[in-house]
């Protein structure tokens, strides 16, 4: 009998939610996606420091003598997250979505130009874009930038997605592809009820259902990424949804689990959801966002926790950097 992973690939595209190149070879999932946390625990891990070196040097060559160690950090973390996507591109076939920096979250300016120069680096490579992702946070100003770069042809993720408003949104404005954070909703009802979930009533796998077949009965072409698993009965309720992005310990424990594996997420069966189509503004995202609380506690929390998370990332490579020898004068 297939493991479950196996069966899983042949309904879902299975994507490994890791900076951890060494498991994305080992699981050989289609796509590949990275968050601030992520990157930060790669950097810090013995493999990669040539990666993380090689990063440093250029972002110090770049800044100049003068520099702080500090200041060149801070340059050199918008680099870091491209490196590693270029690390990983050499090994998944797919695509690999790299995070604008989430203290740009309410502000669509600052989150354009961001995701511009995340492009820009990939191109300077000769990566094509249609294998890139922006990650941008699903606030009502990071989905408004969304929609300008899609129109520039920069295919964007958005990303801390918890409620049916932000997904409507993300689909109005035609970005390309949504992660809904099915872990983090569950830790939230289980925080305020007390209660546990499994299988079907877990509050994460029924948001994910509601937009999934939201989407496929109005004919969207925004595309389903589940995300942020706590355990494999979440994955395994949400097989059959357009992709699924799955931490290394989760891929490990599909991989040795037998069973037969039923495609729970079916487009065939989105026509009868009883669901109504309702209209998104921002007066109408704002109101319904705030009337649901789990919903804007959580995208509060991980816009806050992505945010301490680079800052950490940047006092490492700042440690880091003041470890390297200095370059000699020419």
């Amino acid at each position: 009998m297939a493991n479950l992973l196996d069966q899983l690939k042949s309904m879902t595209t299975v994507v490994a939610d890791s900076g951890d190149i060494n498991s994305i070879k080992k699981y050989k999932p289609t796509d590949s996606t990275t968050n601030p946390s992520l990157i930060a625990a790669a950097a810090g891990m013995p493999e990669y420091q040539s990666i993380v070196d090689d990063v440093l040097q250029t972002a110090r060559e770049k800044a100049g003598e003068s520099a702080s160690d500090e200041d060149v950090a801070a340059a050199a973390f918008k680099s870091l997250a491209v490196a590693f996507g270029r690390k990983i591109l050499d090994i998944v076939p797919g695509r690999v979505s790299t995070e604008v920096d989430a203290r740009l979250s309410y502000d669509t300016e600052a989150t354009l130009a961001a995701a511009r120069d995340i492009i820009a680096q990939y191109d300077a490579v000769g990566i094509s874009r249609e294998r890139i992702l922006v990650k941008i946070a699903s606030t009502w100003e990071g989905i408004k930038a969304a929609e300008i770069l899609e129109t520039e042809g920069i295919h964007c993720n958005l990303t801390l997605l918890f409620g049916l408003h932000q997904a409507i949104a993300c689909a109005e404005a035609k970005v390309t592809l949504i992660s809904p954070f099915v872990g983090r909703i569950l830790d939230w009802y289980k925080h305020e009820t007390g209660k546990d979930y499994v299988g079907a009533d877990d509050p994460g796998v029924q948001s994910v259902t509601e937009i999934y077949h939201y989407y496929k009965k109005f004919g969207y072409k925004t595309v389903v990424m589940g995300a942020s698993f706590r355990n494999i009965g979440e994955i395994i309720e949400l097989a059959g949804c357009d992709l699924l992005t799955i931490a290394p310990k989760l891929l490990e424990e599909l991989s040795t689990t037998e069973g037969t594996l039923v495609k729970k997420l079916d487009a065939a069966h989105s026509a009868a959801d009883p669901i109504q189509k309702i209209t998104i503004d921002k007066a109408t995202f704002e109101k319904m966002h705030a009337e649901n609380k789990m919903a804007s506690d959580k995208l509060k929390e991980g816009i806050e926790g992505f945010s301490k998370a680079l800052e950490e990332l940047e006092q490492l490579l700042a440690k880091r950097l003041s470890e390297l020898p200095k370059p000699t004068a020419a």
